[in-house]
């Protein structure tokens, strides 16, 4: 036993029965738990996040990378560390309603997000995918985006399996730092 530990366990004082730290506290994820800043129209004057994104600084709206007609911007709520996705800047709900220069461009920034992702992350894998609609699972369904989830061997562990909780061992913003300088020329 190193000097000044103890076995006891640590007490929570005020927060209900003591359980030496086994809560994981994620008060932020009420935010998205409550569909807070949900757009509720078609556009930046009716809170679409996406829409307003690209009016602010690269680093306070976390865009890592911007082209012609889409961006590339990290997840307030991602899966793992990296997690970005690629938007149209034009308010589109729909994958086939792009046109065809939009198509082109969002493909193109998903290879370069995956590009910057191995080159920043080492990342082994990707998820790559849009949920079309609010049945098909998309938590902003009026305004499409394509999501790019780095994976790594092993990187499902105990803590989403047991506690529903992800583990993130990186701030955002030292996270789009990182891929910001990482993404291709």
């Amino acid at each position: 036993m190193l000097a000044g530990m103890t076995t006891e366990p640590e007490q929570q004082i005020g927060v209900g029965t003591p359980d030496a730290f086994q809560r994981l506290w994620t008060p932020h994820r009420m935010a998205y738990i409550l569909g807070e800043n949900k757009p509720t129209g078609p556009g930046a004057d009716d809170g679409c996040p996406f829409c307003t994104i690209p009016a602010k600084s690269d680093e306070d709206g976390l865009v890592i990378a911007r082209g012609e007609s889409v961006y590339a911007v990290l997840n307030l709520y991602p899966y793992n560390g990296g997690h970005l996705m690629v938007v149209p800047f034009r308010h589109v709900a729909d994958y086939t309603e792009l046109t065809d220069a939009e198509t082109a461009e969002l493909a193109e920034f998903t290879k370069q997000a995956m590009q910057a992702l191995r080159a920043a992350s080492g990342a082994h894998g990707f998820n790559v995918g849009m949920n079309q609609g609010v049945a098909a699972g998309a938590g902003i369904a009026a305004h499409l985006h394509q999501h790019i989830v780095p994976r790594w061997g092993g990187d499902t562990n105990f803590m989403p399996v047991t506690a529903h909780t992800k583990v993130l061992p990186q701030l955002l913003a030292d996270t789009r730092k990182m891929l910001a300088e990482a993404w291709p020329a």
